[in-house]
């Protein structure tokens, strides 16, 4: 009895068995019998060009990013050439209230950082002089002296006129060596004049100017009040 009972129970199991694999199998489809459908190929019709897909290194993909960032960043203006020449020029001197005009027309035509306005002290001029004489005759006469004793001279500045210039120096003590030079050689008349007075003020500064600048200068003209750009002094 025992025996029979198993023997069924072991026929039951094996068709269900083959029950359940037909059905999963869709092999009952056709009686109405089968699972719902898992795959979704809808999805696969989605996806663009999934085969240029690439899978990439962090570096990689960091190297990628920049890459991109600099292609779309907005282009930036070209930078000065390193080697472009430039020059050193100075200006003046201005008094103050000149110095003042100039100061703002600087400040609204060059940038900012490429002028100053210093103080400046411009040292005096001192002349050997003959005269002023009463006549160009008399003039003439102490000119033929001079040559006679093999002395270079030079015409006189018009404010000094009638007269005869001996030389020119930036110190008194260097003139008035000269002229102690001249007096031992028989000039007797000359003397020791002040040609410029020592002057203080402010002097534009301009330590680089470049081509694109000196442009930006042609419309300072005025501004400069005839004074004319000269270069640097040497240190």
């Amino acid at each position: 009895m025992k025996m029979g009972l198993l023997r069924a129970l072991l026929l039951a199991l094996v068709l269900a068995n083959a029950l359940f694999f037909a059905w999963s199998q869709g092999l009952l489809a056709a009686y109405g019998l089968a699972p719902e459908p898992q795959s979704e190929p809808q999805r696969l019709q989605q996806q663009i060009h999934p085969e240029m897909l690439v899978v990439m290194t962090p570096e990689a993909a960091a190297a990628a990013a920049a890459a991109a960032s600099a292609a779309s960043a907005p282009a930036s203006a070209p930078a000065v050439a390193a080697n472009e020449p430039t020059e050193c020029l100075v200006a003046g001197l201005f008094d103050a209230a000149r110095g003042k005009q100039l100061g703002d027309a600087l400040a609204a035509a060059l940038p900012a950082g490429s002028w100053s306005l210093d103080a400046a002290t411009e040292p005096g001029r001192w002349i050997v002089y003959m005269g002023r004489y009463q006549t160009t005759e008399f003039t003439d006469r102490k000119k033929a002296e001079l040559r006679g004793l093999h002395v270079k001279y030079e015409a006189a500045p018009a404010s000094l006129e009638p007269g005869i210039l001996l030389g020119r120096f930036d110190s008194e003590a260097a003139a008035n060596k000269s002229l102690g030079d001249l007096a031992q050689r028989g000039v007797r008349t000359a003397k020791v004049v002040v040609e410029r007075p020592e002057q203080h003020g402010l002097q534009l500064r301009l330590p680089a100017v470049d081509a694109a600048l000196k442009t930006q200068l042609d419309g300072l003209k005025t501004a400069l009040a005839g004074k004319s750009l000269r270069a640097c002094p040497a240190n």
